[in-house]
């Protein structure tokens, strides 16, 4: 039976962070169960986008810090890495890396940081729903991988965390083709749920001291959760998480859902270990329609293409917030987004519901508009 461990902490205080993870990890082991000298261990961060810790769009580099003493102190080697939205060159790294934080932090203590963007594909023929993948080298080049998601909601897959996290080995806009190719909710989980099966973390560490809320993973709003989770199981540690944000993993989630009915995990296959897992009735949850194509099996092409703007989810464009900086377009896996007057236009036609343009929007200029017919036919 797989084990996660929980561990209440309310701050990113160096002292109380490094006492709180040293129990984390006890509760499954301890450190040396899993760090060895002379490994390479990459630090895998959420690295979404260059943006100020605080705002809890990236895993906190306090966390990143506490983590790397301990691996260093045991005689292994660290490097940190991710590959955020947008452009994977060296110069979007380290502009990602500045306004996070983890620059300063990396600087101060001597760590690595990853700006190596060549990539590999890699077979993959155990994987239900993607036989291979493209990652990036600095993740193949790892001896130990330690996953390090940070607990949040998401407009597209309504949660993320630690499998997700793990879309980051693909490297920059490559993301993009796997939206294109996985359009329904359920098939992108399972690609999600393969790639983790593949990169294989020999353990995650979740920052879920302050989450975030609402229209995630970069739109949302702060939110204190005070937890730290731990597991060597990604799938089981994200079934843990989701009751921590008050959802039903298993009828609504969909990264749970996929990862139930394809055997990955069993309900009961898993246990609490450390603190007691406390579930909040309040966490506001994005609403999300689940198969994207679902109106096209319900009824004929024609209806389905004149009821769409009357019940799908569409993204709207901020004119007081929106700068014309073109991240949405250049990011737009359907190239659905036109600049017109230096402001984006969108094409319904061509959009996926991917909301890769919010997500990756540096000024929170896009919000998603649910039309209340649409909540009402797609409601469960």
């Amino acid at each position: 039976m797989e084990k996660v461990s929980l561990k209440k902490c309310n701050s990113y205080e160096s002292i109380n962070l490094e006492k709180s993870l040293d129990i984390l990890i006890d509760n499954l082991g301890g450190w040396d169960k899993y760090i060895k000298k002379g490994q390479n261990v990459l630090l895998k961060t959420n690295l979404l986008m260059g943006k100020d810790a605080e705002l809890a769009i990236t895993t906190h580099p306090e966390i990143l810090r506490a983590v790397g003493r301990k691996v260093v102190s045991m005689g292994a080697d660290i490097i940190i890495g991710d590959s955020p939205g947008g452009p994977f060159n060296e110069s979007s790294l380290k502009r990602a890396y500045k306004k996070s934080g983890i620059l300063k932090m990396a600087e101060e203590e001597g760590f690595k940081l990853n700006y190596n963007t060549s990539a590999k594909t890699v077979e993959f023929k155990e994987g239900v729903i993607n036989k291979s993948f493209v990652l990036g080298e600095y993740v193949l080049n790892a001896d130990f991988i330690i996953n390090m998601p940070k607990l949040k909601t998401h407009g597209l897959t309504m949660y993320t965390g630690a499998v997700k996290n793990l879309f980051g080995c693909i490297p920059g806009v490559l993301k993009a083709e796997y939206h294109l190719r996985m359009q329904a909710v359920d098939d992108f989980s399972r690609m999600l749920n393969d790639l983790a099966l593949l990169v294989n973390p020999g353990l995650t560490i979740m920052d879920g001291i302050m989450g975030m809320e609402g229209d995630g993973p970069s739109s949302g709003e702060q939110r204190k959760f005070n937890y730290l989770l731990a597991s060597e199981s990604p799938f089981y540690l994200d079934r843990a998480a989701v009751e921590i944000l008050g959802v039903k993993p298993l009828t609504e989630v969909p990264l749970i859902k996929t990862s139930q009915e394809d055997g990955i995990i069993i309900e009961n296959g898993f246990e609490i270990v450390g603190d007691p897992l406390q579930s909040y009735d309040d966490v506001k949850i994005p609403s999300i329609e689940g198969e994207s194509n679902l109106l096209d099996e319900k009824m004929p092409d024609f209806l389905a293409k004149f009821l769409e703007q009357f019940l799908r989810p569409k993204p709207v464009f901020d004119k007081e917030k929106c700068v014309g900086c073109r991240t949405c377009a250049e990011n737009c896996p359907p190239e659905a987004i036109e600049m017109i007057d230096n402001f984006p236009e969108v094409n319904l036609d061509l959009c996926i519901r991917c909301f890769c343009c919010q997500e990756l929007c540096p000024y929170d200029a896009v919000d998603i508009k649910h039309p209340w017919l649409g909540k009402l036919f797609f409601s469960r």
